[in-house]
């Protein structure tokens, strides 16, 4: 029993119990933009070379914290976050000071990619010069997306 256990959290961190096509049946209405699955996976690995780096800033009221003093990075937002009432202000103040952001469909996937062992609903990308090219690749995709109206 105790060996069995081991390779089973193994399986679970090595593939998301959902698909993505799954996941966005729980997606709040307010998640617009939604990245695609291959942004998503990018925003992922982007956030995980962020975390060894500790430029990571992670939950509601530190993101919050950040946009306000005029931190610049990406704003990645789980778009299962119930209630919205927790997170709704986020995009308004980064629309309101130039900050691409998008939503991603599994707040458990963005704190596993944050090397978190809790959910988290929203993370600031910062930007840092080992891991630049990804941050770019990321940075232009996101600012391509459609905005909401």
């Amino acid at each position: 029993m105790a060996r069995e256990k081991p390779e089973a959290a193994g399986d679970a961190e090595a593939t998301p119990e959902l698909s993505y096509r799954e996941q966005l049946d729980f997606l709040n209405p307010i998640a617009q933009p939604l990245a695609s699955r291959k942004l998503t996976r990018k925003l992922y690995k982007c956030i995980r070379k962020a975390a060894k780096h500790k430029q990571l800033r992670r939950g509601v009221k530190e993101v919050q914290k950040f946009i306000n003093k005029g931190e610049k990075g990406i704003t990645v937002l789980a778009g299962d976050t119930l209630p919205i009432d927790v997170y709704c202000h986020i995009p308004i103040m980064c629309e309101d000071r130039g900050l691409p952001y998008a939503y991603v469909p599994s707040k458990s996937d963005l704190g596993a990619a944050a090397s978190s062992k809790r959910p988290t609903c929203v993370i600031m990308i910062k930007p840092h010069e080992d891991y630049q090219e990804t941050y770019d690749e990321c940075l232009e995709e996101v600012s391509a997306l459609p905005m909401p109206l």
